[in-house]
């Protein structure tokens, strides 16, 4: 038996329930002053305020939190996590605005990082992205999603998700795993796009759900990538072999991504930085989680996503770090909430259920995370700071004081008694 208890809670700030928030509910979270919180075998088993009872005093590990705010561990629902090489050669061509498709005959962009993925050993991608996972955790993250898409054939499609796997049951982060062949047409598919798309369907997905690597299929549906008419086709197949669809849309131009995502019910739609009206509604009217990416628009220099227009019209929004090598090489969740707050408007509580429960739904984990609640996971942050307010009001400093993963301090040390 392992027992943890969190004692002089100055604020427990978290949202409520095993579903994603939506509308008005997204901005309304439980705040107690003066809280405990006791775990046993990594989950949550009391929560209060007050006096602690005399019978939950004496656990193994204690920690006086000294007025200190507590959150729900953060969930990062889309990174790239797994990839080969870097691209910051291609900064300086960015601010002297050399077009992409510039940079991409140059030999730069994805197809730069899908050579460099390609290339590398299935050890050295595990090696650098555990690197990637222990930095996401001293930030606060204690779950998130890891798409592949940097191979575009068989061999290296399946060898990202195995390291996502190996590391899913080796590193103390929780990985949801999402296959994303189609994330760019390879090179020597240019002539064959209807090739390129019997190969995904008849042979990739196939071979990931017979390794059961996966558990949700992503597509780019994109001006220039894959229309909506080759996503559907795509994640039908994917269906068929029991992976849950997500859908890259609307973030260069709208083509009918967010539409589509709402009406075949994907789990979530990502980006959205030009979502249409018609999409809103689709999306609202599916169920479906967006997912935003307020890093990606602050690296790009571009358009933000219309958040409040979502939340007004009742999409649960969730925001995540879409860490990756190209358009937006930051992890940490915390300059997330910063910029979400300052460019989106959205409220602290909002904010807060859109890095926690709303992104736990959005990669099927709202059951088991995203909440300080009886019965999950016991994923906790303790951090610098006296309350929700304060925390995305910094900007710049890292505030994660101690880190909880599964009742384990993964950050930080404890302050108290240990029996």
């Amino acid at each position: 038996m392992n027992t943890l208890l969190l004692s002089h809670i100055g604020m427990l700030a978290t949202p409520t329930g095993r579903t994603a928030k939506a509308g008005r509910a997204q901005g309304e979270i439980l705040t107690l002053s003066d809280a405990w919180v006791y775990a046993k075998d990594g989950r949550i088993t009391a929560v209060g305020t007050g006096s602690v009872p005399s019978v939950l005093k004496h656990a193994d590990c204690t920690l006086d939190c000294a007025g200190k705010l507590i959150t729900p561990g953060l969930v990062d629902a889309h990174t790239h996590l797994v990839f080969g090489g870097w691209r910051q050669n291609e900064l300086a061509m960015k601010l002297h605005d050399v077009p992409y498709l510039d940079i991409l005959a140059q030999g730069g962009g994805i197809l730069s990082t899908v050579k460099a993925t390609r290339s590398a050993s299935e050890d050295a991608l595990a090696e650098k992205a555990a690197c990637a996972l222990d930095e996401m955790l001293r930030f606060g993250t204690t779950t998130c999603e890891a798409k592949s898409g940097y191979g575009l054939d068989l061999d290296t499609e399946l060898k990202q998700l195995r390291v996502i796997r190996r590391l899913n049951q080796t590193h103390p982060m929780d990985l949801a795993a999402t296959f994303m062949g189609a994330h760019a047409l390879p090179p020597e598919y240019r002539e064959k796009r209807a090739d390129y798309l019997r190969f995904l369907c008849e042979q990739v997905i196939p071979a990931v759900a017979d390794e059961k690597l996966a558990e949700f299929c992503d597509v780019f549906c994109e001006t220039g990538v894959f229309t909506a008419g080759e996503a559907e086709q795509i994640l039908q197949a994917a269906k068929e072999h029991g992976l849950r669809a997500k859908i890259h849309a609307d973030e260069i131009d709208p083509i009918g991504g967010s539409q589509l995502a709402g009406q075949i019910g994907a789990i979530s739609c990502e980006h959205l930085i030009v979502c249409p009206e018609a999409g809103i509604e689709s999306l609202a009217k599916g169920g479906t989680v967006a997912c935003l990416l307020p890093a990606t628009s602050f690296y790009l220099n571009t358009t933000y996503a219309p958040a409040r227009r979502m939340i007004q019209s009742g999409v649960p929004v969730a925001l995540a770090s879409d860490f990756n090598p190209g358009s937006c090489p930051c992890l940490n969740l915390q300059l997330v909430m910063n910029i979400a707050c300052l460019k989106y408007r959205m409220t602290p509580e909002e904010v807060l259920t859109g890095v926690t429960l709303n992104g736990a739904a959005a990669i099927a984990r709202a059951d088991r995370v995203g909440s300080v609640e009886l019965g999950k996971q016991a994923d906790l942050v303790i951090w610098d700071a006296p309350d929700l307010n304060y925390l995305c009001y910094r900007l710049g400093s890292d505030l994660a004081g101690t880190v909880i993963k599964n009742g384990q301090i993964v950050k930080g040390e404890a302050d108290g008694k240990n029996h």
